[in-house]
This record gives structure tokens, sequence and C-alpha cells, in this order.
């Protein structure tokens, strides 16, 4: 039931450009002062395996929502963290094509993760709005995405059901338990509210109500994910530096950023965890590039994730990987046993082209193509290595979530940056506010001004 973890073809002998074990060695003392400054301020989302009472709060909803068997449809209306982890989870945890054929006596669960208008549009054309329920995920409600979702379909849900009172029970709002736009609109118009605590990031809540609604709402094995990431939380809190994985693996992805392999390949070969690798590159992103050092200086400092899945990317990317420049680092997510097992029949006719799949699975051949990438990109001597999920479940998806954020929390240390506050987003957000005309005056002129002034390169065709 353990999250495995395998470093050994991150290095090499020193006759290519990966790191020796040497290198590392000598740089772990420093990752070991990162890891115990870390332990010793906890950050909140460190404990979320054993805090109860959000998955409390969201069993206690989960059974109102879904008491009278009317509810067909379940949108999650959030963006970003409010809906990278709840899409992971279901493409990994419930059945496939849920949105079709949903576990029996649950609703189908959708999560738009745009304000796409085209998107939107389909969406409130073919949900049954008078039998869906709404969780609107924001932490503080000043979210323009899901404040705009939230305005466009509470405004169709009551057109469907008749009133506004009738409206607002097909509502769940996921918020600050105390401040912020959505905790006022839960006080003041009754809507029924679940909590995001606010020492929690949003890329760090998927353990909190934020992914655990949707999950109670799935029927997945919720209690199992929270125990999957207490043992990891615990495990690496215990263990000794030169023993901690996460420490290890975030160690050997800053010498490889510091060298300039900057491209960091997370690589499922799994179709049910390609989501994972969303929710992954939003927290390896968000929380490492940085403009500034924690001293201020100017550092400009950061990985560029990229989502890979086998074996379909070896027929998309691994031609670039293999020859191209050497500024990658690989994470192979490798499911150990799959649910299924389908066995590839006798053929029909003789050749080539069947003849050696007669009596292997479907379960050999993902296997083969992912070591055969493997050896590949170690044969090129590109840095390559390998998280095994013994079986796909709650338990070890849980423990997943929290060796990236641990690993995520240790690289931020080393590259000396925040890694929990987003300025780059928020600056963005600011810009489009003052667009909108809510506020920034100043900046909105700036922003006009300049982009009357832009000297035009446009083409067509």
């Amino acid at each position: 039931m353990a999250l495995h973890v395998d470093l050994t073809s991150l290095f090499g002998s020193g006759s290519d450009a990966r790191l020796t074990r040497t290198a590392f060695a000598d740089a772990l003392p420093r990752a070991a002062a990162v890891r115990e400054a870390h332990l010793n301020q906890r950050p909140e989302w460190r404990g979320l395996g054993t805090r109860e009472e959000f998955l409390a709060e969201c069993r206690k909803r989960a059974k109102e929502v879904l008491a009278d068997g009317t509810v067909e449809a379940f949108v999650v209306l959030g963006i970003g963290g409010s809906a990278l982890g709840n899409a992971a989870l279901l493409a990994a945890l419930a059945p496939i094509y849920q949105e079709w054929s949903p576990a029996s006596g649950r609703p189908k669960i959708f999560i738009p993760d745009s304000v796409d208008p085209d998107w939107i549009a389909a969406l409130l054309e073919n949900l049954p709005l008078d039998r869906t329920h709404f969780n609107v995920i924001s932490k503080s409600g000043g979210t323009i995405e899901t404040a705009s979702e939230f305005l466009v379909f509470f405004d169709a849900v009551k057109k469907a059901v008749g009133s506004e009172e009738e409206a607002k029970k097909r509502f769940t709002i996921t918020t600050d338990p105390a401040q912020g736009h959505f905790r006022k609109l839960c006080n003041e118009q009754g809507f029924a509210s679940l909590t995001v605590p606010p020492g929690v990031g949003g890329r760090f809540s998927i353990l909190t109500s934020v992914g655990l609604f949707t999950s109670e709402i799935a029927g997945l094995d919720t209690q199992s994910m929270l125990e999957g990431a207490a043992r990891v939380d615990r495990n690496l809190a215990e263990c000794l530096p030169e023993e901690d994985p996460a420490l290890a693996w975030s160690l050997a992805h800053v010498l490889y950023l510091e060298q300039g392999k900057n491209v960091h390949v997370h690589f499922p070969y799994s179709h049910r965890m390609r989501l994972l690798a969303d929710w992954f590159k939003q927290l390896w992103a968000e929380s490492l590039g940085k403009k500034h050092a924690v001293d201020g200086s100017v550092v400009h400092r950061g990985p560029t994730p990229v989502k890979a899945v086998g074996p379909t990317d070896q027929h998309s990317q691994v031609q670039l990987y293999a020859e191209g420049p050497d500024d990658k680092v690989f994470t192979f997510l490798k499911l150990r046993d799959f649910a299924q097992q389908i066995e590839v029949p006798a053929p029909f006719v003789s050749s080539p082209a069947f003849d050696h799949l007669h009596g292997k699975t479907l379960n050999d051949i993902v296997e083969a193509e992912r070591l055969g990438t493997e050896v590949a990109l170690c044969d090129a001597g590109r840095p390559v290595s390998i998280l095994e999920l013994c079986k796909l479940d709650a338990f070890h998806v849980g423990q997943y979530f929290m060796f990236m954020e641990i690993a995520t929390a240790y690289a931020g240390g080393l590259l000396e940056i925040d890694p929990f506050n987003q300025p780059g987003v928020e600056a963005g957000k600011v810009a489009a506010l003052a667009l909108l005309g809510a506020g920034h005056e100043g900046r909105a002129k700036e922003i006009r001004q300049s982009l009357a002034e832009r000297d035009l390169f446009r083409l067509s065709c």
C-alpha cells in the first residue's frame, strides 16, 4: 500500500549530462536544512489527512443534496485549484465516462473549468436545470470566472424552477469561513456553505471541502484518500532527511533546474491518471515560477511543467524528448496493477504485426511501452524518475496528492522563493478587473493607452 519512488535513472556516472550521486550527496545538507525549516513552520495543509471536520461537513451536505433522489447532475463551478483536483479525482476514481453512466444512485458530474461562452451555453442547454446541484468554489468570492459562472447558472436555474428561494436550494458555496464576497452572500441570502480553510491556498486545497464534497457526491472512498495522505504526511515527517523520497525527488529537480533543465515532464502511463498531470502542472508552475526570491531580489526562477500521457504521447512527443534539446527531466507515473486485464486474442491470420501479441495482455503492452520509453530516454542520457502506485484507488491517490504537495514546498525552499503566493496571477486578475470596470481605473487607462500605442504586426491567410 505504499507509493514507490525510483530515482535510479536520474543519475549517471559522469559520462553524460545527468547528475552524479556524488553531486547529489553534496547538496543533501542544503536540502535537509530546507526540510527542517518546512517542518518547523508546518503549513496547515500538511495536517489535512487527519482533519475530520471537513469530511464531516461534506458528508452531511452530500446526504442532504442526494436525499430525495431527484438530483441527476452535479456541476462544480470553479477554476484552477478549485477545479483541477476535482477533475483529477473523478478521472482516476469515478466510473469511466461517469458523465454518461455514473455509479448507481449518483449524479453525473461536470466540471466546466472555463467561461468559454460556447462551452457554457452547451452545458446550459443540456443540463436538467431543475434536477442539477451546483457547487460554487471560491475562497474569496472575487474570482472573476467563478463569480460570472455563478450568476449565469443561478439565473438559469431560477428561471427553470420558478423562484429565487427554490433556486438557492440547488447551490452549495465552498468559501472562506469568515470573510469574502461569497461568505457575505451565504450569510445574507441563506445559501448552504462549506469551508475552505483560510491558511490553505487553492492549489493545495484538494484535501479540504474543495475536493471532499465532490468525492462524497460521486460516492468515492473519501476516508481512504485522507488516510493515504495522512500516511505520507506522517512517514515523511518522521523519516531521516536522507530517507525522505519527496526531498530527494525535489532536490534532484532543483539541481537539474540550476543546470538549465527547466522543462519537467509528468508522464502518466494510465489513462485514468492523465488529469493528475494537469493538477500537478498548476501546483508546480504556480508555486515555483516567481520573479522575486524571499529576500526581494529579482530572480525569475521556475520550471516549466509539461504533461505527456503514455502510450499516446510516445507517438507525439518522445521524438523530441529523445533527440531534441537536453533540457528536460522526466517523471513516469506507473500503475503496477490495473483494475482490469484484457488478453489479446489469437490472430485470425498469421502476420508479423500480430504473431508476437498472441497470449499478451493490454496490461503487458502498456508496461512494455512504458519501459521501452524509459530505456530509450536513459540511453539518450536523459534523467528519468518513476512514481509507482500499487493500484489506482483512493488511498494511493491521496498519497500522490500529499507527496507532490510536500515535494513542491521543498522545491520552493531550495529555490529560495515563496511557493505559496501567486503575484503573477494576481496581476492578471487586476488587469481583467480593470478592463471590466471593477475599480483600478488608473490601471485600466494604462492598459487602453498601451493597446492604442502598439505597433501592430498582423497578417491574414
